[in-house]
């Protein structure tokens, strides 16, 4: 998987970065929304997540991912929707780590091992993002 992501965000243009970091957000969003929605049922008692909040959560996504492809997609990449998009991840991730601290969820190891995989996931996205977002104020 590493090689495949480094040669996936491999460039030196910081509209390419963007692009490839934008439509790989998008695509992992959404598939994560669509298996948490169609796999709720399954992934509960394997994660001890109850399947309100997984489909709850893959509600949240698939919107956000179809939001992310367009921004990837325009002709000319808007910084105010990237920023948002930075942004929007940046709380997914405190949320997912506040689901968890405060108790809203009692998941088993192998929970909250997703929950926190997920987590980082989504944080090194944002990063990626806001690299590429100062690459491209460097002109």
């Amino acid at each position: 998987m590493s090689s495949i992501a480094t040669s996936i965000f491999r460039t030196t243009n910081p509209v390419t970065l963007l692009r490839r970091v934008l439509a790989f957000d998008a695509v992992t969003s959404g598939a994560m929304g669509l298996m948490l929605i169609l796999g709720a049922g399954l992934l509960e008692p394997l994660l001890a997540i109850p399947k309100s909040h997984l489909m709850l959560a893959g509600a949240i996504l698939v919107p956000f991912a179809l939001g992310v492809g367009l921004a990837a997609a325009r002709a000319e990449l808007s910084r105010k929707a990237i920023w948002a998009i930075v942004i929007i991840n940046a709380l997914w991730v405190i949320e997912s780590f506040a689901v968890l601290f405060a108790g809203a969820i009692s998941p088993n190891v192998l929970g909250v091992a997703f929950v926190v995989a997920q987590a980082v996931f989504v944080a090194v996205l944002a990063e990626l993002q806001v690299i590429g977002l100062k690459l491209l104020a460097r002109g």
